[in-house]
């Protein structure tokens, strides 16, 4: 009994001796295409002590929910041009989280703090900057929207339209990748506003949402258009006046047929273009100087000072239920690899979390 008992308890008496597994999903290699479930693996075997080292300022937590999003994409290439550095092959990729302290060396987190901001894609993360991490103080909003509607997707649509956009009421939006983590957002901040919006996606059950669920004034699949410049032509007789541009491609060439003089066109991603460099090209760019369009990259990060606002306006118009958001939920770490691929394959419908372990 003596042996037992002693061998057993070994290790968790002291908290800074304990050490357990910590599952993680690493990049295997670099990759010149569309992600593939096979591009990420799960290892298992690594192990962590949750104990933040002693004077170094640093957080140990718990990652609670983690997201999917494809500008990770970008980070899977060996290209060191963009605004983020390439994810380490062998090593856990990245990305924003919801977590909660386990231990803290850092005199703005205590352990039971709920934060938000970059983690590893691995069950507990070591933070050593934690400048840019957010605490969330729990409330009737879902702790995975932080992420979400109240994290980057939601502040990209946010400043997207109100910023990018310069939208006026009564104006006709179109939006493309309608469903997903951003579109749905802008869709629904465009319609409060007062314009007349159509969005598009890749399957009925989707089109069906934006019509029926977040509100859409009309939505149609794009897989089933022939000729999408036609699409457009019987959605908006009148012409667009703002594109909220998350697909490029074959989309982009027809919208440019059918902007109005004055419109604008926020590109905030390219989903179907995944080289860094389009293969095919871009058609109809002479409309922009016929029509005066101003056609505006955009990175929600350039507009952070607005973040305090869009939490506090975004968070009351979903208490006020002016707003919803749909999610797509995969349990456990073992999923991350395919849900992530599986963006690019419009597999998700609406944003695309994954629940590492509930709070």
């Amino acid at each position: 009994m003596d042996g037992h008992g002693h061998g057993h308890g070994h290790g968790h008496g002291h908290g800074e001796e304990e050490e357990v597994e910590n599952k993680q999903v690493v990049l295997k290699g670099y990759i010149e295409r569309a992600p593939l479930e096979t591009d990420l693996e799960l290892k298992v075997g690594s192990r962590i002590k949750l104990k933040a080292p002693k004077g170094s300022a640093a957080i140990i937590v718990k990652n609670l929910y983690l997201s999917c999003d494809p500008y990770m994409r970008a980070r899977m290439r060996e290209f060191y041009g963009s605004y983020l550095p390439p994810f380490l092959p062998g090593s856990p990729i990245e990305g924003f989280g919801v977590a909660k302290v386990v231990d803290s060396d850092h005199p703005n987190f205590k352990p039971g703090d709920i934060v938000s901001g970059f983690v590893g894609w691995e069950e507990y993360s070591l933070l050593k900057r934690v400048d840019q991490l957010r605490k969330i103080q729990p409330d009737d909003i879902p702790l995975s929207y932080h992420i979400g509607l109240l994290g980057m997707p939601g502040f990209t649509a946010y400043a997207g339209f109100y910023e990018v956009c310069s939208p006026k009421k009564g104006e006709y939006v179109f939006v493309s990748a309608a469903s997903g983590a951003v579109g749905q957002i802008v869709g629904q901040l465009a319609k409060l506003y007062g314009c007349y919006v159509v969005g598009s996606a890749g399957t009925k059950q989707k089109v069906d949402l934006l019509k029926n669920k977040l509100g859409f004034d009309d939505a149609f699949n794009y897989k089933e258009e022939n000729d999408l410049d036609s699409a457009l032509k019987r959605y908006f007789p009148e012409g667009i006046d703002i594109y909220f541009e998350n697909v490029g491609g074959a989309m982009l060439d027809a919208v440019l047929l059918n902007m109005r003089i004055h419109g604008r066109i926020a590109v905030c991603g390219m989903v179907s273009q995944h080289g860094y460099h389009d293969r095919e090209g871009i058609h109809n760019l002479f409309s922009l100087i016929t029509k005066r369009i101003r056609m505006e990259g955009f990175l929600q990060q350039d507009f952070i000072h607005l973040f305090p606002q869009f939490v506090e306006n975004v968070s009351s118009l979903y208490k006020q239920g002016k707003i919803v958001y749909i999610e797509d939920m995969n349990e456990g770490l073992e999923s991350a690899p395919a849900a992530l691929a599986g963006l690019f394959t419009g597999k998700n419908i609406g944003k695309q979390v994954i629940c590492v372990c509930s709070p």
